[in-house]
């Protein structure tokens, strides 16, 4: 049974950074790429990054150039999501997903960015 648990939301100011990660279970987790999308309030959900089956291949939506990156573990089954420079719309719910339909995904964490 396929497991997706996401983690490491919460609540910074604007500028603030969070690391959120995606433990996987289920599946090999190695030869899977791993997404990460959100959903904002209000939002349709939005796809943020693909990270390739190595780590190697990265691609990211263009306003998360520069201030988001992705990375894996697959010794652990674990995706990160690392965010820097947050801002107030980057808050909503976060997920990481195993599919290009992004609807294997986990639970989510919530990330809110307020002064």
């Amino acid at each position: 049974q396929v497991q997706l648990v996401e983690s490491g939301g919460g609540s910074v100011q604007p500028g603030g950074s969070l690391r959120l990660s995606c433990t996987a279970s289920g599946f090999t987790f190695s030869r899977a790429p791993m997404h990460w999308v959100r959903k904002a309030p209000g939002k349709v959900l939005e796809w943020l990054s693909t990270l390739s089956t190595d780590g190697k291949t990265i691609s990211l939506t263009d306003h998360a150039k520069g201030r988001f990156t992705v990375s894996r573990d697959n010794a652990k089954n674990t995706a990160f999501l690392q965010m820097t420079n947050l801002k107030p719309d980057d808050t909503g719910i976060y997920y990481c997903a195993k599919n290009y339909e992004f609807d294997i995904r986990g639970p989510g964490t919530q990330v809110t960015v307020s002064s």
